[in-house]
């Protein structure tokens, strides 16, 4: 057998060792120039030996994501194909935390480090990992408003060049694929508020509020009063400025405060959209007790959340998005979520899969971050926005697989008013 000539080749041996398939199903690009993989397969180009030694120390997902984060690993061309490709083979197609190297895989891969010249102690991690977050009791107040201030706190500047001008920050509802964002996050604000069955002068909690989004339209369009909380300063910022600027300052209140420490109540329908996935497993069912206490007898509360949809899966804390997108994050799975409305008394009217729809929605964000990409490295710095691209690229492609889906569960409080005999209203 020949020598092997140039970088690459050896890249992609080792790559195929991480990866744990005797297929790459990418093509590799070195800093020497060489080339290696199948011809027109996507491509990851690697910038530097750094990149390498990243992937000794962690040899798996956090490892290939930090070189990325770090810019020493690029994905040229469509992202999408070339983490859907990653996604689709070996370990990476595996559900549940990432499958150790074996001895022999892991001297192997030792072998390969020390002949590329990358051997060398572990490298420091990119600053945007969100280690400094994850101290003290778990889902404790001050722990939470850490891990949301990591998340939601990245500046107002930035989610608007990737949000657009609805601001909203959670799936959208398509009416068709063709609608354009801002049609569809509109879309779906009505839909919550149709499946709150809201009516002027009802008093209105939603959950996690954001920027202000489902609290401006719930005022504007039904006539509610609502009050909106968040544990993000930035956000809330933003959205009594986009309060006052409406004319809506006498129906809308916008918060910092932690949902566990509402104590206004009760109101008549309570929304929570994208923010039960910070509550964590031990937590979800005193948060249903917490909020059905918070409705008044037939209220409806709507939780719209991403959840696993392939069985229950334990969290990895040691993967990329628990490390540098969600801290102490965790999905549930929809049998979980219902059980824990139920178990808490609350009568489920209504649940509505959306997995397809948040796969356009991350597609659509994906572009809007392309489109904007100067801009945002600019307001959040280059390491940020390549956490962001990654983190929803990789998401999208979860959505399509079938490996996560979202959805709107939608329960009413015993007592008081029936709910209709049907879906009529909202469907």
């Amino acid at each position: 057998m020949g020598r092997i000539k140039g970088v690459a080749p050896r890249i992609a041996g080792a790559l195929t060792v991480v990866l744990g398939t005797d297929q790459l199903p990418l093509r590799v690009r070195a800093w020497d120039g060489s080339v290696a993989g199948p011809a027109g397969a996507p491509e990851l180009v690697f910038n530097s030996r750094r990149a390498f030694r990243r992937i000794l120390w962690s040899p798996g997902q956090l490892g290939l994501a930090r070189a990325y984060v770090a810019g020493e690993i690029d994905a040229p061309g469509d992202p999408f194909e070339s983490f859907a490709a990653l996604r689709s083979v070996g370990r990476f197609a595996e559900i549940g935390p990432f499958r150790r190297l074996t001895v022999r895989e892991r001297w192997t891969l030792l072998k390969t480090v020390v002949v590329l010249g990358a051997l060398g102690p572990r490298p420091a991690p990119p600053p945007e990992e969100a280690d400094v977050v994850r101290s003290g009791k778990r889902h404790s107040r001050s722990r939470d408003a850490a891990a949301i201030s990591h998340h939601y706190d990245v500046g107002n500047a930035f989610y608007s060049m990737v949000l657009g001008p609805s601001m909203v920050y959670s799936c959208a509802v398509w009416e068709y694929e063709q609608a354009g964002l801002d049609a569809a996050q509109d879309h779906k604000l009505d839909l919550v508020c149709r499946k709150l069955g809201l009516q002027p002068g009802m008093r209105v909690l939603d959950v996690g509020c954001g920027w202000g989004s489902l609290a401006l339209h719930a005022a504007k369009h039904y006539g509610a009063a609502v009050v909106g909380v968040t544990l993000s300063t930035e956000q809330a910022a933003f959205a009594r400025k986009r309060v006052i600027e409406a004319g809506l300052a006498d129906r809308v209140e916008i918060r910092v405060q932690d949902y566990r420490d509402v104590d206004d109540g009760p109101f008549d329908a309570i929304s929570s959209i994208g923010m039960s996935e910070h509550v964590g497993s031990a937590e979800i069912g005193r948060y249903a007790i917490r909020l059905k206490d918070l409705l008044r007898p037939g209220g409806r509360l709507l939780n719209h959340a991403i959840s696993w949809n392939a069985g229950h899966t334990l969290p990895d804390p040691d993967s990329f998005i628990p490390r540098y997108v969600f801290p102490d994050g965790e999905m549930l799975s929809l049998s979980k979520m219902v059980g824990a409305l139920d178990a808490a008394g609350l009568e489920v009217l209504d649940v509505e899969a959306l997995r397809l729809h948040y796969a356009l929605t991350l597609r659509a964000w994906v572009r809007n971050l392309e489109d904007h990409w100067d801009e945002a490295v600019q307001a959040a710095g280059a390491g940020r926005v390549r956490v962001w691209r990654l983190y929803m690229v990789v998401s999208a492609v979860g959505f399509e697989t079938g490996l996560t889906g979202v959805n709107q569960v939608l329960v009413q409080r015993p007592g008081g008013t029936e709910p209709p005999l049907r879906r009529v209203g909202w469907i």
